[in-house]
């Protein structure tokens, strides 16, 4: 490799491939990692201690004593939750209590995403789990129990093998997010298990204007999923803080809300990325979210200089995600919240690059408008794009993680 070049990460649970960028030698490349991009992951030791220890509930074995039937929640294939490396010490703590395999399901929380293949299931909890626990997708259409409203009105249905069970526990990851401010803790319940007609009247609080990456406290969107959590009796959250190869480097477990707003301080920290401004070219790996690639096009909008270039890498063999509300299903119509025509998602770039070895023409308008979007299959081939606009000179910036990567102004919100 030359002096001007870095590796980043691709293709979250089909590989972690690693990627070369090459510059030209005169090019100024800076690449900006999150703070805690190369901390080290949790021991197995160190996996139990933080699981004997939770916050503001008692240890998830005691829970479980006197319960009949354990339901484990898993966010889906977007997320970079590595479930499979966490569910085992999960068990340890249900067969304590006296639960055995035969009283334990899995439900993936796929909210409005589509279902997971069993490729995918096994990507994400592992083969040990699906060979001796069912694990089932979440159906948001069917197969739910309304429970009740929420002081904001939203009806809540949730999964009904979900309220079959005494004993309800989630595993998910905690990211910024610019709906809920993190994602992890009540999101399992709202949008994880929830109905259709549930997530809708719950995203539809997006209107009143407190959402934002890195807002929970008075976030009217995220209390309404914590309430509707209560309302459900969550018992116990398993949230991970992942580093820039999304291995758990830390883990707070507990109370919905408490452990939640916990691990949203470690996450701040961890994820905060000193940005670099007025990038002539500005790359954003869209890794570990690579099924919702689009959305690395955030954060390389506080770096990019007005006129610049903006480069997405989105190595994901299976493709865009699926969604029900926000998806498009046909020429122009799709989903409840789908808007048309495709959203500007860059005021500032005059070019939106995408690189992906895999693309499809019906996922291209997640980027922004077809004049503003360009899609190529390699590195090289945007890079020789790049070249016949930049010569010789560039500045360019780099963001390894970009889908979990945020500045230290937006995390910090409250």
């Amino acid at each position: 490799m030359s002096h001007n070049s870095c590796i980043v990460c691709t293709s979250c649970f089909f590989g972690d491939d690693l990627l070369a960028l090459e510059f030209p030698d005169k090019w100024n490349v800076t690449v900006c990692k999150m703070a805690g991009h190369d901390a080290p992951p949790l021991t197995d030791e160190e996996i139990r201690e933080k699981l004997a220890n939770p916050i503001g509930t008692k240890r998830l074995s005691e829970l479980a004593k006197n319960r009949k039937e354990a339901v484990i929640l898993v966010d889906d294939i977007t997320r970079p939750t590595k479930a499979h490396n966490l569910l085992p010490f999960v068990l340890e703590e249900l067969y304590k209590g006296g639960i055995s395999d035969d009283h334990i399901r899995v439900v993936i929380g796929t909210g409005t995403h589509g279902p997971l293949s069993l490729d995918h299931i096994v990507r994400k909890v592992g083969r040990e789990i699906v060979e001796k626990i069912p694990v089932y997708n979440h159906n948001p259409w069917e197969n739910t129990v309304f429970i009740g409203r929420t002081t904001r009105g939203t009806p809540v249905s949730i999964n009904r093998e979900v309220m079959e069970c005494d004993l309800k526990i989630a595993v998910s990851s905690i990211e910024g997010h610019p709906m809920a401010g993190f994602t992890g803790g009540a999101k399992m319940i709202i949008p994880g298990v929830s109905s259709v007609d549930t997530i809708y009247a719950n995203h539809r609080l997006m209107a009143l204007g407190t959402s934002g990456t890195g807002k929970v406290n008075n976030n009217a969107l995220r209390l309404d999923m914590e309430e509707a959590a209560r309302m459900a009796g969550l018992d116990f959250i398993v949230n991970v803080v992942v580093n820039g190869t999304c291995d758990s480097i830390d883990i707070f477990c507990g109370d919905v809300v408490a452990a939640l707003r916990e691990g949203a301080k470690r996450a701040r920290a961890v994820y905060s990325t000193k940005i670099e401004k007025d990038g002539d070219i500005v790359v954003s790996n869209a890794y570990p979210n690579e099924e919702e690639a689009f959305g690395a096009i955030r954060i390389a909008n506080q770096s990019v200089k007005e006129g610049g270039e903006i480069v997405i890498l989105d190595y994901c063999p299976p493709g865009m995600v699926l969604h029900y509300l926000y998806g498009r299903w046909g020429s122009k119509y799709g989903g409840r919240l789908f808007r048309w025509p495709p959203r500007v998602r860059s005021n500032k770039a005059r070019r939106i690059i995408v690189v992906n070895p895999y693309p499809n023409k019906a996922d291209e308008w997640r980027f922004g408008p077809s004049e503003q979007v360009v899609v190529v299959k390699s590195w090289n081939e945007a890079l020789d794009k790049l070249k016949s606009v930049h010569g010789e000179s560039a500045k360019v910036v780099v963001f390894p993680c970009a889908m979990i990567q945020d500045s230290e102004e937006e995390l910090h919100r409250k």
